[in-house]
């Protein structure tokens, strides 16, 4: 069989076995680099033998340097600058001296437990101080944690594949050349990031230049054009610094995606896919490559230092490295459980065993075989508990609280009345100024300003809130600045009140909530509470009468005389929303219309600068539903 033939065999197995393992993990709901390494050793040598990597030659490094370009090129484009500068201190702390923890830490384990030479050691340790995006952005997407332990993950992810990958190749080079001046190893660590980041910033302008000034050119033609760029920028910078080119892709994509380019998301998609693609690619042909026999080689004393690595030092990193933070417990313990090793660190130790094999240093097989068993063990432990974790410890993003809320008028203050009642955070935003007072005597935060602008929304703290409510008396505008946080800062819960029969409210591809309920004329019932014409009450859904209180309920919610406004249920409080399934325990709190003249009110005692008391009402919880037909029967005939 010629060579040639023999090569296309590999590649054509390659992508059928990475695709193949995509689509199980899917399917399974599983990390896909879980049944990638599978995949790979499988079919590798140690397997069945069908993937045989060596025959690829040095095309082997070749394929690893640009599919590692596309994957930080792809993971610099998932880095908002916004986002990451709420959380900026810790990030860079993670970063910096996270990394050096992990190094001092790692080499003290390998040289202690795995009884490797200090050398050896530190080259090891230099590798898995990255914790890799391509592992971690799969695996946050499929737990759902909440935004600001997603943002550190993926900002370190991101952010440290360059700083370790550099570090591994100046540590290896001190190796290879026997200069141990520590002066000089941080000079080339710094040039080389410098090198990387200053043609990154300008390549990253460029491209975004191409895609806002290059009409002529299609949109597939732009994707094309960004990858051609691309690879030209890495290989640039390889060529003035070698490794300089990791650091300038991440910036290239950092740079371009926070340069408001047009059509950014179809871009980004496209990458994605390319991503895929790459990621799955090298895992096959990487974990085809290992040797389970090194691996096993290794003896206790290996486990034993990832371990270290796992329980130990990464948990001292987060300590150091959150220890001021807004984080509270439950956040910083998810950051020491998850740090998955990735592709960064597979390619490197593989490229690295083959350098140290041919200039005759050994450890080059210890070393892949001591990475691989860190990638395999952080990523099946962490991987496929890290789901199990962030439910146990409610930090999913559906479990954040507080509120924005849009539009500072009756309704909405009593919502925010519930919110404040229950210790979580709530800040108002509108342009009118009508009823700030009233929000300020009840020591609520207010923005006088537009939603429609991203700055006051993120001063607002939208970020780390769980709900976002519009509820001005536009609808249309309800919908549209409801649509915009959706896409711009994806909160947990976007809901707005806008007309059922509104244009934009058929969209299919929204993720804003109808509020309350359909058509709610807004205006009128903020009237109702001037006017005292109203009642606040609260129901609590039981087993024996539950289909007769929704009916009931929905009934009151038919005439007009009733809007259900919140949902407790399990100790949480959510505003209510159209199509919201009630369950048994749901506590219901709602407005009831009171059609009482003022004058009785006053009689009685009723005052509209008093706030509603919530109470269990009569109307609703004692009508039984068989009386319902003879109840509007009787109105009816009365009116």
């Amino acid at each position: 069989m010629e060579a040639s033939f023999q090569i296309t065999l590999q590649m054509v197995f390659t992508v059928l076995a990475g695709i193949s393992a995509q689509v199980m993990a899917a399917y399974l709901r599983l990390p896909s680099i879980v049944l990638l390494l599978l995949l790979g050793i499988l079919l590798g040598a140690d397997g069945i033998g069908l993937l045989q990597p060596h025959l690829l030659g040095t095309g082997l490094e070749v394929i690893v340097s640009l599919a590692t370009a596309i994957i930080l090129f792809e993971g610099g484009l998932k880095l908002d600058l916004r986002e990451m500068g709420r959380v900026s201190v810790s990030l860079q702390l993670l970063v910096t001296l996270g990394t050096l923890i992990t190094l001092l830490g790692g080499s003290m384990a390998a040289h202690w437990l795995g009884e490797f030479p200090w050398n050896i050691a530190f080259l090891y340790a230099s590798i898995v101080v990255v914790t890799g995006p391509t592992v971690v952005g799969p695996l946050l997407k499929q737990i759902n944690v909440d935004r600001q332990v997603a943002t550190l993950l993926e900002g370190e992810g991101v952010l440290i594949d360059p700083v370790g990958a550099i570090l591994a190749y100046v540590v290896l080079d001190t190796i290879l050349n026997g200069d141990t001046d520590p002066i000089k190893a941080i000079m080339g660590l710094t040039l080389r990031l410098g090198v990387g980041a200053m043609i990154g910033g300008i390549g990253g302008y460029l491209m975004s230049w191409i895609f806002k000034r290059a009409n002529f050119l299609s949109f597939e033609l732009k994707n094309l054009v960004v990858l051609a760029v691309l690879w030209g920028l890495f290989t640039l910078a390889q060529t003035i610094r070698s490794e300089s080119g990791i650091m300038t892709t991440v910036v290239a994509g950092a740079v371009f995606a926070n340069s408001s380019v047009p059509e950014e998301r179809l871009l980004k998609s496209f990458k994605n896919q390319l991503t895929i693609l790459s990621v799955s690619v090298l895992f096959i042909l990487l974990a085809a490559d290992l040797s389970i026999a090194s691996v096993l080689a290794l003896g206790w004393g290996s486990l034993f230092t990832v371990l270290v690595l796992m329980f130990v030092v990464r948990p001292i990193n987060i300590l150091f490295c959150t220890w001021n933070s807004n984080l509270n417990w439950r956040q910083k313990l998810f950051l020491s459980w998850v740090a998955p090793r990735g592709i960064v660190s597979a390619s490197v130790a593989s490229l690295f065993a083959i350098s140290l094999t041919q200039r005759g240093v050994n450890g080059g097989d210890a070393i892949k075989a001591l990475v691989f068993l860190t990638i395999i063990m952080t990523v099946f432990c962490q991987g496929l508990t890290a789901g199990w974790l962030v439910k146990w410890l409610r930090i999913t993003s559906k479990d954040a609280t507080g509120a924005v809320i849009v539009g500072c008028n009756p309704l909405s203050l009593l919502i925010a009345r519930f919110f404040q009642e229950r210790g979580e955070s709530v800040v108002m935003i509108d342009t009118d100024s009508q009823y700030f007072a009233q929000a300020e005597a009840q020591n609520m935060r207010v923005i006088a300003s537009s939603a429609l602008d991203a700055e006051v929304l993120e001063e607002a703290g939208i970020a780390s809130l769980g709900t976002f409510l519009a509820m001005t008396n536009n609808g249309e505008v309800n919908f549209v600045l409801a649509q915009r946080a959706a896409e711009e800062f994806n909160p947990p819960r976007v809901l707005a009140v806008f007309p059922r029969n509104s244009q934009t409210s058929t969209s299919t591809n929204t993720r804003v909530n109808q509020a309350f309920v359909s058509d709610l004329p807004i205006k009128t019932w903020n009237e109702y509470l001037n006017d005292g014409r109203v009642k606040l009450g609260t129901t609590t859904l039981n087993e024996a009468e539950f289909a007769s209180q929704q009916e009931h309920i929905q009934e009151k919610v038919r005439t007009g005389v009733l809007v259900p406004l919140l949902i407790d249920r399990e100790e949480r409080l959510q505003v209510m929303s159209v199509n919201q399934d009630w369950e048994v325990g749901d506590r219901i709190i709602y407005l009831l219309y009171d059609s009482r003249p003022n004058l009785l009110k006053r009689l009685s005692g009723a005052s509209q600068s008093t706030a509603l008391a919530l109470e269990t009402l009569p109307e609703v919880e004692e009508v039984p539903i068989a009386k319902l037909s003879q109840l509007s029967a009787t109105e009816a005939s009365g009116n």
